[in-house]
């Protein structure tokens, strides 16, 4: 297949009104997409599923699966694509944001400093507060966006997803939320965030080394509970930052070091396991892990009904995560295509990958909806973290 035929078939898909997911993995070449053959709606029930996971921010609401089984799976490798037209024709868009924003900016204040309220009471000691930009009257093709961010963001995970029933969301994600390869276990903690100004060795403050650590040690514990492991540390120096590496043999952690993700720099913490067995208890895991504190706050529950209380608007899947959920890769274990007994030595296992649903935009209507939010903690200055969401909202914006 080339990448003509591939974009056709998206937009085949897209115009007869068929659920659909295309994406690309941080770093890759691959462009991948499932096409569902019908507009059933499918829920996950204990993530034993096999397909593409599309989860919200609420874990109590139903999360929902493109299923391998009733899709054709396209695959493509992607370089750079332009398409003829521009993204969105509208010269308006400026002006309704400036007469919105002034708005947006004390009402997202006000909101920061009662979370920061909050936190003195000491109801929690982290909550992540976000907003939504409804840009409106807009006629946006789904298929152009999503190109712009594949060429704009090649180290984040990519995607466009569309069920009729459920709606159409794109984005360009830097978090993973995890991978899981066999019974090898990935994840980070991705927090702390300023803007990119040409360097990446840079002083973090107080404020966002605290933020990270909390997530870092959340998801830590989180999966020393879920699979009995424990981990030891040893200090190390790393840029302009403090770092640390723990590990045993069930788990490793290393960072923060400094990532650079669209025009912004975060805080980033990898962190590794081997499960006791391939299939493990994925369900436990993500229902431990997820929401993150980089999404929602600490301790989890509290932060997490504290936004759902007064964040002021529904985040639906902002915030949320998607991805592979259980497809098979063959791995080759001899690489000498000579021998003819090499067919012996492949094995087959799953994989899971799965990212957390930030740097995303909904399009509903003729209107595009715009989510960005950041972590709040007792040091937090109201101002600046509007102006964090400002920066955030830029790297969405950039493609329209």
């Amino acid at each position: 297949m080339i990448l003509d035929q591939f974009f056709e078939q998206i937009e085949n898909q897209w115009s007869a009104k068929l659920p659909f997911v295309a994406y690309r993995k941080p770093n890759t070449s691959e462009l991948k997409a499932m096409l569902q053959d019908d507009t059933q709606l499918h829920t996950i029930s204990d993530f034993t599923e096999n397909g593409f996971v599309f989860a919200p921010f609420d874990s109590r609401e139903e999360a929902f699966l493109i299923p391998l089984k009733q899709s054709e799976v396209l695959s493509v490798t992607y370089d750079h694509y332009d398409f003829s037209d521009p993204v969105i024709e509208i010269q308006n868009i400026p002006s309704e944001e400036n007469k919105n924003q002034q708005v947006d900016k004390l009402a997202h204040i006000s909101r920061v400093e009662q979370g920061i309220e909050a936190i003195n009471k000491d109801n929690f000691s982290k909550v992540v507060l976000s907003r939504r930009e409804n840009i409106q009257n807009v006629d946006a093709d789904p298929v152009i966006i999503f190109n712009r961010l594949l060429q704009n963001y090649p180290t984040a995970f990519v995607y466009v997803w569309y069920h009729p029933k459920v709606g159409l969301w794109l984005g360009a994600t830097p978090e993973t939320l995890l991978n899981l390869r066999g019974s090898q276990l990935q994840t980070m903690a991705l927090a702390g965030t300023q803007a990119f100004e040409g360097e990446t060795d840079v002083v973090w403050k107080e404020k966002e080394k605290e933020e990270q650590q909390i997530v870092t040690d959340f998801i830590v514990e989180c999966l020393q509970t879920s699979v009995g492991s424990r981990q030891s540390t040893v200090g190390i120096e790393n840029s302009a930052i403090k770092s640390s590496e723990a590990s045993n043999d069930n788990i490793k952690v290393v960072g923060p070091k400094t990532v650079k993700a669209g025009n912004l720099l975060h805080l980033l913490t990898e962190i590794s396991m081997n499960l006791k067995s391939e299939s493990g208890n994925l369900k436990s895991i993500i229902e431990a892990l997820h929401p993150t504190p980089a999404v929602c706050g600490f301790p989890k529950e509290k932060a997490k009904a504290y936004i759902l209380k007064n964040e002021g608007y529904p985040r639906e899947f902002y915030s949320g995560f998607l991805g592979e959920l259980h497809l098979k890769e063959t791995i080759t274990r001899n690489t000498n295509r000579r021998n003819v007994e090499n067919n012996a030595y492949r094995v087959e296992k799953s994989i899971s990958n799965l990212y957390v649903n930030l740097r995303c935009m909904q399009i509903r209507n003729q209107n595009i909806l715009i989510y960005v939010g950041g972590g709040i903690t007792k040091d937090s200055n109201p101002e600046a973290e509007w102006e964090e969401t400002v920066h955030k909202s830029k790297i969405i914006k950039s493609v329209l």
